[in-house]
């Protein structure tokens, strides 16, 4: 447990001491696949880091439409903001594939903050990441047209992967577009399009990209058209 928490980003660097009073109040829970981790509106009583698998974040409006806001695998915090603003949790949690994931009790994770200050630089860089993360977000679906959302997604994915040459969703399609603020047949034209203008071809999940220096002009100007 203490090789898996080094790795993370929230306790990477943390002497060996610190790790071991962490490992002491992690409680290990598994989920299957669909299966809530929490709700929006549950009590903030505590955080989790997957530890295997992948976990959805998403939103639900009045009407039941989804909209994704992230998707975390190994190594990567969530629910952490709610702990520690005190409210409830504001977004829903459920396990995209069977899942392991570590829960810290929110009070006694303050306990160990209080006795070393140091774990709180690292959960500020955290929150930090997370701001910037929901900026962007929001700057995308404001700002920029599905294409260019598209095209940053895949450029993000092929960072993620290290491979600029292809990438493997590890969402389905539906679930894609509602990451991306669009609806499924939207998606199915836009990437109907960029294979046609050859950015990418499309085989199930894997995605090989044809022409990475167009598709990350494509994530700037928003717009196929505007490429030419």
């Amino acid at each position: 447990m203490i090789e898996f928490l080094k790795k993370t980003p929230m306790f990477a660097g943390l002497p060996d001491n610190q790790l071991k009073a962490l490992r002491d109040i992690i409680i290990s829970k598994d989920y299957s696949r669909g299966e809530t981790i929490f709700s929006e509106g549950d009590e903030g009583n505590g955080f989790y880091i997957t530890k295997s698998g992948s976990v959805k974040i998403f939103k639900l409006s009045f009407e039941g439409k989804e909209q994704i806001l992230h998707i975390y695998g190994a190594g990567e915090p969530f629910g952490e903001v709610a702990v520690f603003t005190g409210i409830p949790f504001p977004a829903n949690a459920v396990a995209l594939k069977k899942s392991t994931v570590l829960f810290f009790e929110g009070k006694k994770f303050t306990e160990l903050l209080i006795k070393d200050p140091s774990l709180s630089l690292n959960l500020l860089g955290v929150l930090s990441i997370r701001l910037k993360q929901f900026t962007v977000q929001v700057e995308n679906l404001s700002l920029k047209e599905v294409p260019g959302r598209l095209a940053e997604h895949l450029i993000w994915l092929s960072n993620d992967q290290k491979n600029t040459k292809e990438v493997t969703l590890e969402i389905s399609k539906g679930q894609l577009a509602s990451l991306l603020g669009t609806i499924p047949e939207t998606l199915s034209r836009i990437l109907g399009k960029m294979n046609t203008e050859s950015l990418i071809e499309v085989h199930g999940k894997k995605i090989i990209i044809l022409d990475y220096e167009n598709l990350v002009n494509l994530s700037k100007v928003g717009r196929l058209e505007d490429l030419h």
